[in-house]
């Protein structure tokens, strides 16, 4: 302070004998150009093809809230029930077949990734043959993941085993894409799931888009239609899918296979909850069962709710 006082001072007397000369203008520093503070977008998940088989590493940064599937082509409310009705060929001839696919209000933690779990019970004439639980989960993509399946086999309503069941991590066994996000058309096959220890593999692709098709429930438009086979098994032909913006898989054809099976929408429903809860039961008696029976199963995680 007494520093700048005394300079004052002089400077004052100083101006007061002689006029200083003008001294140019210091030039005014020009702030730093911004730069934008917002980071890259993340890179596009890596989904899975068939043809060659390629199977990126499973990244479990790709799931940040994996157990929440409300993508266009398959949303998985829990409580939601979806009845399909038609016929199939199961080695007796021709039979009336019904699928009831309820989405329960479980969880359960596949290869690191946390996935919806759904309770598919399928009869013919009224009988029990197959119920299965089956495990999705959705990417920040929006692609909707299959991470496995438990499904048991019924003769006459007796349990006669699980053959076909597959989990991602297990056995050899890997996720893949049940239905993309994005429609591609002319792209390339899909992996929907592969676990060779159970000669599993199922590939899809799209076929076409934005097609009107009518089941009992009711017409719909703007409908994406997939074909699925699998290549481990040529003579099974192929199934053709057809999904419902907003509801999922209204309609099930078939080419060339040998099962015929064809299935239509004929319910869609909101489970109460004491329905809701009835069905996590069941769902949980369940993966009990198979953990207590299964070799590959009986290796994961109980049902979370």
């Amino acid at each position: 302070m007494r520093l700048f006082s005394l300079l004052a001072v002089f400077t004052l007397a100083a101006c007061a004998t002689a006029e200083a000369p003008t001294a140019p203008p210091s030039p005014v520093a020009k702030p730093p150009a911004s730069t934008s503070s917002t980071p890259p977008p993340p890179p596009p998940v890596a989904v899975p093809t068939c043809d060659p088989v390629k199977i990126p590493p499973l990244k479990q940064d790709d799931f940040k809230d994996p157990a929440k599937i409300d993508g266009k082509w398959m949303p998985l409310t829990p409580g939601s029930r979806m009845v399909l009705e038609g016929r199939a060929n199961r080695g007796g001839g021709v039979l009336p077949h019904r699928i009831t696919f309820t989405v329960t209000g479980l969880t359960k933690v596949i290869n690191g990734v946390r996935n919806v779990v759904t309770w598919d019970v399928d009869t013919n004439k009224k009988t029990v043959a197959e119920a299965e639980l089956a495990f999705f989960a959705q990417d920040n993509d929006g692609n909707v993941w299959n991470f496995g399946e438990y499904p048991e086999e019924y003769d006459k309503g007796k349990f006669t085993g699980a053959p076909s069941t597959w989990l991602a991590g297990l056995s050899h066994a890997d996720a893949g894409v049940q239905v993309p996000a994005k429609i591609q058309i002319g792209g390339p096959e899909v992996l929907q799931g592969s676990s060779p220890d159970v000669e599993f593999l199922d590939c899809a692709k799209d076929v076409q888009a934005d097609q009107r098709v009518c089941v009992p429930l009711g017409c719909y438009d703007g409908v994406r239609v997939v074909d699925e086979r699998s290549p481990l098994v040529p003579d099974s032909g192929v199934q053709r899918k057809y999904y419902m913006p907003g509801v999922g898989n209204v309609q099930v054809g078939a080419i060339g296979d040998p099962e015929g099976e064809t299935l239509v929408l004929v319910e869609r429903t909101t489970l109460s909850p004491q329905e809701l809860e009835k069905a996590n039961k069941e769902a949980e008696k369940l993966d009990k069962h198979g953990r207590d029976t299964h070799p590959i199963y009986r290796q994961s995680e109980p049902l979370s709710r």
